[in-house]
């Protein structure tokens, strides 16, 4: 199958310069954002988006602060930190930061954050970012003691991507759901205005601490929108009624530079794409996909390498292992390959008794739509008729945690940390809710590899689990992806490639 690139969103009179059209929102120091996937909840423990994870780093600071360029740990919220032994880590917590609300953060706040977000009862998003933690204590003014359930080496990264800390007095009084509705953090914006799944409005924090690594931002207000699809992000940017879009079809790249008053740019991220099978049966037993040869045939009938090359683009590489390459442990090596062969995967079809294929369904997010489309014309291509079922993320997330969705076309970006802990639990772990291969051999491999500190036993553990993954072809990865943001020339915007947009960074030329 051949990919032609097409853009049905620019036409010739789309990009004219209309005189009447509204200018960037730069004399109102408001940077105006808008995303495509609705973010139902902005507390980043209750949601798995990775616009949650953006808009949580916007109003929340961690323990601990990761150099977006070198990814150097720098002290944050925590002023030092030692590990006391391999599972017990000892820190220091800032004093004079204060919460949006004025109330002072102390170590309470601290403990009572990471004992909420490791407690199984409170029923966080991702589980596995805190499964780590067994529970934090105070042990004296502003000093915490985390205690592991398990020695994890990349504890850090997760204290610096995935654990805001919120107020303990203000969220015990108004409770999850009302924290969610009016979120208090301790970050350089505040939310002042959280109209679930329609609008986010953050305003500069005045009180925002002294000496913290995101700096004291130069925009005073981010108004951040929710709309339902590329097409209209892209209207809207070129109608000047947006200043900042991402993650639009890269044909559109050339189109938008042409636009006077608009840029766009390109920067590889830690997100993987993928297509996820249903081996263990989850969305009914016996159906084909139970079947080796059947999820090997699909493994052949895509071609990876012309999808990166040309839908993706700007550098986008196939990985060969179920995990982003710069991750710890993920190990190419050990991974089994399969070259796009269509012949073969008619021929395994027919070996597994669907020698005229068969019907199944694909769920999916992904945008823009050609992209799932490319995947079903490959499996169209050697017999496997995939209907199409393309979802907002947020129910094609449930609907794949409910084991609804015989395959499943999504991505993940690891919450931008570089160790394979950050997706080989999610995917393949023990009750997990991605889990769709339900293999205990598996399970206890990447349970092997999060359970100690040696670096041999780790490498070890995971190199075995990537090689019985794709052994059994239960993941698909299909590609890395290229963020593509379009923005006004009136702003400067600096990129990273952890796929976390940072607007405190951001200002005006």
């Amino acid at each position: 199958m051949k990919i032609t690139r097409r853009s049905a969103i620019f036409a010739a009179t789309s990009l004219a310069v209309a005189p009447s059209v509204a200018r960037a929102q730069k004399a109102a120091d408001t940077l105006r954002i808008q995303f495509v996937d609705a973010v139902p909840n902005v507390d980043m423990y209750f949601n798995s988006q990775r616009t949650g994870l953006i808009l949580a780093h916007q109003a929340w600071d961690m323990l601990v602060h990761r150099d977006p360029a070198t990814f150097e740990i720098k002290p944050s919220l925590a002023t030092e930190w030692k590990f006391a032994d391999a599972s017990t880590l000892d820190l220091t917590i800032r004093q004079g930061v204060k919460f949006h609300d004025g109330s002072p953060l102390s170590a309470d706040d601290v403990v009572y954050t990471i004992n909420m977000a490791a407690d199984p009862a409170s029923k966080v998003a991702t589980p596995s970012n805190y499964s780590w933690i067994k529970k934090a204590e105070k042990t004296g003014d502003s000093a915490v003691r985390i205690h592991m359930s398990r020695p994890t080496p990349a504890a850090l990264e997760y204290l610096a991507m995935v654990t805001p800390i919120h107020p303990k007095a203000y969220r015990e009084k108004v409770g999850p759901e009302g924290f969610a509705a009016k979120p208090v953090g301790a970050g350089p914006y505040k939310i002042v205005k959280n109209e679930q799944g329609k609008e986010v409005v953050f305003e500069r924090f005045a009180d925002y601490w002294s000496g913290s690594p995101k700096g004291k931002p130069a925009i005073k207000t981010l108004h951040v929108r929710f709309v339902p699809d590329l097409a209209t992000e892209v209207t809207e940017l070129l109608a000047r009624r947006a200043d900042w879009i991402w993650n639009i079809n890269p044909d559109q790249l050339a189109s938008i530079n042409k636009v006077p008053y608009l840029q766009a740019v390109r920067q590889e991220s830690m997100r993987v794409g993928y297509l996820q099978i249903d081996a263990a049966g989850r969305t009914g037993a016996g159906n084909p996909l139970t079947k080796l040869k059947v999820r090997q045939a699909i493994f052949h009938a895509i071609n990876r390498q012309e999808f990166a090359d040309k839908l993706v683009t700007g550098g986008s590489r196939v990985p060969p292992a179920p995990c982003f390459p710069s991750q710890f442990g993920c190990d190419a090596n050990a991974a089994v390959k399969y070259d796009y062969d269509p012949k073969k995967a008619k021929a395994l079809l027919a070996e597994a008794g669907y020698p005229n294929g068969f019907d199944t369904e694909m769920v999916t997010y992904v945008q823009p739509t050609s992209w799932p489309a490319a995947i079903q014309s490959y499996l169209q291509a050697v017999g496997i008729r995939a209907k199409i079922n393309q979802l907002q993320v947020a129910p094609a997330i449930d609907k794949s945690h409910r084991g609804e969705a015989p395959l499943y076309m999504g991505s993940w970006g690891s919450y931008s940390i570089n160790d394979v802990s950050a997706i080989l639990p999610v995917m393949f772990g023990e009750g997990a809710g991605d889990n769709y291969s339900k293999d205990p051999e598996l399970e206890k491999l990447v349970a092997a590899g999060g359970a100690t500190a040696d670096k041999e036993d780790r490498l070890e553990a995971y190199s075995k689990a990537i090689k019985l993954e794709t052994e059994k072809a239960y993941w698909l990865p299909i590609n890395t992806y290229v963020n593509t943001y379009a923005f006004s020339k009136e702003l400067d915007f600096p990129t990273f490639p952890d796929e976390l947009p940072r607007f405190y960074l951001a200002k005006w030329k």
